[in-house]
């Protein structure tokens, strides 16, 4: 994706989608304006972007670093405590409602994958960067895209979605 050259040789499309990739390019900015490049006049941009919350964004930066950083044997010491982060108050939740690992058994579903797979995914993703909405809106205004559709995650962990329309003459 930042391979400038290489990209140019693709060419443009009336269609470019690129979901939950550009924040893992360690230069999210220039991968930003690659991608712009790849879209027609009157062509449609899809993105997804993890929502920029902050302090949880700069803690879960330093949890992803240190995990890649161990080797694969250590890795367990970082996943265990982000088990608990992030599915704790799920685990409780569904046993004071009398069925323990419901949410966990059912997970599949959602996202295609096992719960443990996307915990490690979700930790292992690193390079990770995150934006605020109005950010890449800002960012894609100025260069001839018009925002069609966004969709939040609430201002939670998560990505934001975004569909551009290319309205320059580019």
């Amino acid at each position: 994706m930042l391979d400038e050259s290489y990209l140019a040789t693709l060419g443009q499309f009336d269609i470019v989608y690129s979901w939950g990739v550009l924040h893992h390019t360690g230069n999210m900015q220039l991968a930003f304006d690659l991608i712009d490049r790849r879209v027609v006049p009157g062509g449609r941009l899809y993105i997804a972007i993890y929502n920029d919350q902050g302090g949880a964004s700069r803690r879960w930066l330093i949890v992803k670093r240190v995990y890649n950083q161990l080797p694969p044997m250590f890795r367990i010491l970082v996943l265990i405590p982000a088990l608990f982060r992030t599915w704790g108050l799920t685990f409780l939740h569904d046993s004071l409602h009398g069925q323990p690992l419901r949410s966990w058994r059912n997970y599949g579903g959602t996202r295609g994958m096992s719960p443990w797979r996307d915990l490690v995914d979700w930790v292992g993703g690193y390079p990770f960067e995150v934006a605020r909405p109005e950010t890449v809106f800002d960012f894609y205004r100025t260069r001839g895209f018009e925002l069609r559709r966004l969709t939040t995650c609430g201002g939670g962990i998560g990505c934001n979605e975004f569909v551009f329309k290319r309205t320059d003459k580019s």
